[in-house]
């Protein structure tokens, strides 16, 4: 296995325990103890670790270790709320940009059967992907891919509540994508606006659940 598979995994299951309530803020997390329980070596460790930091999801905490940060629901809003908008920018633009192949490729990613929460999670990510790439705009582009490495895990996260989640989330890109092959940038941003504000509604909601 290579170190950077390594620090994937790594990334992904702690990354999965944070979000699901399991890690609790301000629980240690350091490398030697983390390379014990995966039974590998420091530097995948180290990785994994500083992404999750560039995420929010983890901190420094005493002495220079890292701990599990506490994730508020106003830090939530906010990060949601600049991820909607930039979002509805994208669907906006991609209503008047995307090609007549791009708008049947982006149907055929709404059709294909996702099986568990996981797949539709990968699904969901090439929805949003696409229409990021659809807008043509770099700065867009590149604004969006941090707020999505910041985010995913929580967008990920909601699909685990419920089946219910998964069916209202491929209604609501049925919806966008509607919008997307009549060339109504409006109702396109509009309709990405209320589907991210969905998504931070079912966030808060599992946080408040969990307690």
């Amino acid at each position: 296995m290579t170190a950077r598979r390594s620090a994937d995994q790594i990334h992904a299951a702690l990354s999965a325990q944070i979000v699901s309530g399991q890690l609790r803020p301000g629980d240690p997390l350091g490398e030697s103890a983390l390379a014990g329980l995966f039974a590998l070596s420091r530097t995948p460790v180290r990785e994994a670790l500083q992404r999750l930091a560039a995420e929010g999801l983890v901190e420094r905490g005493p002495r220079r270790a890292f701990v599990v940060r506490r994730m508020t629901p106003e830090a939530l809003r906010d990060l949601f709320e600049a991820l909607g908008e930039i979002e509805a920018l994208c669907a906006g633009l991609a209503a008047q940009r995307m090609t007549a192949i791009a708008r049947a490729e982006l149907a055929q990613i709404i059709d294909h059967d996702s099986g568990d929460h996981a797949g539709y999670a990968v699904l969901n990510a090439r929805f949003h992907d696409a229409l990021r790439l659809g807008a043509g705009n770099q700065v867009l582009a590149g604004m969006l891919e941090d707020l999505n490495r910041r985010s995913m895990p929580w967008r990920n996260a909601q699909f685990q509540t419920s089946a219910r989640r998964m069916e209202s989330s491929r209604r609501e890109h049925r919806a966008i994508l509607q919008a997307i092959v009549a060339q109504d940038g409006d109702r396109a941003a509009s309709l990405m606006r209320d589907h991210m504000a969905t998504s931070l509604a079912v966030v808060l909601q599992m946080i408040r659940t969990r307690g």
